[in-house]
Formats: structure tokens, sequence, C-alpha cells
């Protein structure tokens, strides 16, 4: 039987694909969420090009028959999908369950528009850990031993090489916290996304699908 939470991901990826137009410019995320959208994208609209975060979401989108642009070739997109581990009130959302979280802020952030694609068992009361990081290989264990309370995890490298691992301290504040991280020697991205990436916020149970803006979630 399909759980709920399952069930969610299929309507927030069916709503996630009617955003996509003719002559689009797309960015694909990574995640489960994702891989119920790439099903439903073929055919969907006329001469899209796609950039996709992981080399797992490229290899689907590829074999679907998408047009996908090497990462290389990224500047500019109109939209860019994708899911999350949490969803915050504040707009705050975690990203990087895959280690593919630096691909992913790059893209959203080239997006005119980002938009995140959850189940509501996403949506949470506060973030809490892990709290996902890429780190460089060289420098790894001077870089987990500042960031303490964290470990490397147990998984291959991020798309470009670096080191994936786990802060797995409280979170608190979280515009402190990822202050904190991006200052420290040695980190490459951490999975903290500001409000201010995020455009909107589609959250889907078995009943309904609901947006969401950041802030008012």
């Amino acid at each position: 039987m399909t759980s709920d939470s399952e069930l969610g991901k299929e309507a927030a990826a069916e709503a996630g694909a009617r955003l996509v137009r003719d002559r689009m410019r797309v960015g694909l995320g990574s995640g489960t969420t994702v891989a119920h959208l790439l099903q439903l994208l073929p055919g969907r609209a006329r001469d899209v090009t796609y950039v996709a975060t992981s080399w797992e979401t490229e290899r689907t989108a590829l074999e679907l028959g998408l047009d996908v642009r090497p990462f290389e070739t990224l500047e500019r997109l109109d939209l860019a999908l994708d899911g999350a581990d949490q969803v915050a009130p504040s707009g705050w959302i975690v990203k990087g369950g895959g280690g593919a979280h630096t691909r992913e802020k790059i893209v959203a952030a080239a997006a005119e528009r980002f938009v995140v694609l959850v189940s509501a068992d996403k949506l949470v009361v506060e973030l809490a850990p892990p709290i996902p990081l890429e780190l460089l290989a060289s420098s790894v264990r001077a870089t987990l031993r500042a960031l303490a309370p964290a470990r490397p995890r147990e998984a291959g490298p991020s798309p470009d090489g670096g080191v994936i691992a786990d802060y797995l301290g409280p979170v608190g504040d979280p515009a402190a916290l990822a202050a904190r991280l991006s200052s420290t020697p040695g980190v490459v991205e951490h999975g903290l996304f500001e409000p201010g990436l995020v455009d909107e916020v589609i959250a889907a149970t078995v009943g309904g699908v609901t947006s969401l803006r950041p802030g008012s979630t």
C-alpha cells in the first residue's frame, strides 16, 4: 500500500509539473519527489531545456528523453523545481539528504522562480539536525573538529567530489548557524536555504495541495 507521504510527493510533483511551460529553462533537483516529477515531464511542453543537480537525476531525465544540458552551461533559469527535507514556518528549508545541496543551491539562486515540492510531513515547527554539509576532502578532519558535533556520512562524494557530512548540533537561529557554517574554512556549502531563495512551497497531502510563501508556513 502506498503511504500518505508517497501520495503527497506524487501530488506535489504533479503540481510542479504544471508549472513547466514552452521554451523554459528548468533546473531539476534531487530526491524522491523529483523522481516522481521526472516521470511527468516528457511531452509536457515544447523546447524545454533542463539542468540537473545530480547524476541520478540527469541519468533518469536523459533516459526519459528530456533535453538535459551540462551543468557547466548553467547561467540563468526560468524555473527550478526541487524537494526538501524540512520546511520551517520562517521559510528556512533544509536540503541535502542526497548530498547534492551545493548544486541545488546554485540552481535555486540562478532561477527566476524556485519552487519547493514536498509532502506535508516535511513541514516542521522548527528545523532540527542533521544539517547536510559538503566539505573539502583535503581538510575534512580539521573542518569536522571545528564544527563538532559533526560527522562524515557513509556515502559517496558530492557531484563535484566533496565529502558529504552532517552537522548534528542544535540549529537554534538558522541565520546564525548558516553564517557560522559558511564562515568555517573547509565548508564548501551547507544545506540551510534562506527564505530569500524560496519563491513558493507546494505542500501536498492526500486531501489536496497547498501553496505556501516563505514565512507563511
